[in-house]
């Protein structure tokens, strides 16, 4: 008996030695996964502006924009809902991170078009990458007939946007979004200051359930083109319902396009210039 214990005292730090390795060698094997976080944000739009999400390649995204008057308007423009403005809107997925779209909006008939391109994504796991970020870059065409003593050539009706939005989801009910933004106008009214527009935006989102989340947005800007427009407050509610996301929204903000709602909006949000509007996505899958 004494014979076999002192065997197995010898072959006993063998063995322990032999479990390290083989530990050492799973651990080698077993790498960490990189993982892409996803559905930062329902859909492409927040509220009135963009988000950080990008439709898939080959995803055509059909959206209708409607915003309506004023609710202080009264019972006679039966709080709003008498005045109407549209914008309809074709986003498309050149690939999983580029996407291009065209709209065009009744409000001062204007053509718009957009280039997106999602080159930072949020990541966990092997690689933690904190926030996602996206670079839009847009156009747009007031063809609004011109009044008789005005004289503007077609580049003069022209305004370019661009933005680069930050976004972080914090977990699976909140995610939080920056929008640093730059507008610049070829044209502006004698009354108007300057041209160029610089203003910074926060938006956020809030899961209530599995299908709907309440989302709010806020303009600040630092320069402004007109000195009587207003800083672009919302709030809003995203319901999913299938291949469609149906939002909701309360804003100051008649124009349904960046250049619009951040340097040309005129109404106050807390003196009741509020319009009530929604917007309806449809997803179809080209290929």
């Amino acid at each position: 008996m004494t014979r076999y214990i002192f065997c197995l005292l010898l072959l006993l730090p063998s063995a322990i030695w032999a479990q390290e390795d083989l530990l050492a060698i799973l651990d080698e094997e077993t790498e960490e996964v990189e993982t892409k976080v996803e559905a930062i944000f329902k859909g492409t739009r927040l509220i009135n502006g963009h988000t950080v999400e990008t439709r898939d390649r080959n995803n055509l995204d059909f959206i209708i924009s409607h915003r309506f008057g004023r609710l202080n308007g009264g019972a006679y423009e039966f709080f709003g809902l008498d005045q109407s403005n549209v914008r309809l809107g074709l986003d498309y997925g050149l690939t999983d991170n580029i996407n291009l779209g065209i709209g065009r909006s009744s409000f001062e008939k204007t053509f718009d078009g957009y280039f997106k391109y999602a080159f930072v994504h949020q990541t966990s796991g092997k690689r933690n990458v904190p926030v996602s970020a996206t670079l839009l870059s847009s156009i747009s065409i007031k063809t609004l007939r011109q009044r008789e003593f005005e004289e503007l050539t077609f580049s003069q009706k022209i305004a370019y946007t661009h933005q680069v939005l930050i976004a972080r989801k914090f977990s699976s009910a909140f995610s939080m979004q920056v929008m640093p933004t730059l507008i610049h106008f070829n044209a502006i009214e004698p009354t108007d200051e300057r041209n160029n527009v610089f203003a910074a935006g926060i938006g956020g989102r809030i899961k209530l359930n599995k299908r709907v989340s309440l989302n709010a947005e806020y303009y600040y800007q630092f320069q402004r083109k007109d000195p009587l427009s207003k800083n672009v407050i919302a709030i809003g509610f995203d319901i999913e319902t299938g291949g469609h996301v149906f939002q909701l929204q309360l804003t100051n903000a008649q124009a349904m396009i960046e250049k619009g709602f951040l340097a040309e909006t005129t109404g106050d949000f807390f003196n009741g210039d509020i319009h009530f509007g929604f917007n309806i996505s449809r997803t179809f899958q080209l290929k």
